[in-house]
């Protein structure tokens, strides 16, 4: 599952895939908080793939790569313990059209946890792990 070269055209092979496991299709990311439990969950579990920039309908919207990488970056850092080892990737999609701009894709690779447990630091300080189950994230 993990790519050996990431471009678009791997973008449209894992868009023929279903949510599952090792792969989730997320818009955008509008909680450091809630991604934080995914990377816990895919970390402890098989590692996988997260394609932001992707709709429901798994069409490539796009987005900014500096903010969605911003927000990864810090829901590891924040919310993360200890942090999950991940490698974040932006992909070029080229239009369709000439009436259409180039659009921006950010693949995180989410690596299995080597180093034990991750866990996500909950707002009373707690902390708790995820495992991934089917394209949920359970508390371990």
């Amino acid at each position: 599952m993990f790519p050996k070269k990431i471009d678009q055209e791997f973008v449209n092979q894992l868009l023929l895939k279903v949510e599952g496991e090792q792969l989730e299709f997320k818009q955008q990311i509008s909680s450091q908080e809630k991604i934080a439990k995914t990377l816990s969950a895919m970390s402890n579990s098989a590692g996988g793939l997260i394609l932001i920039g992707v709709s429901d309908q798994r069409k490539l919207i796009g987005i900014d790569p500096d903010e969605e990488h911003y927000m990864i970056e810090g829901a590891n850092q924040d919310f993360c313990s200890p942090k999950a080892d991940l490698e974040l990737q932006v992909v070029t999609i080229n239009p369709e059209s000439i009436y259409e701009e180039e659009k921006y894709i950010l693949l995180v690779i989410v690596h299995p946890s080597k180093g034990g447990t991750i866990y996500v630091k909950q707002r009373d300080g707690t902390l708790r792990a995820y495992r991934r189950v089917g394209e949920e994230n359970l508390i371990a």
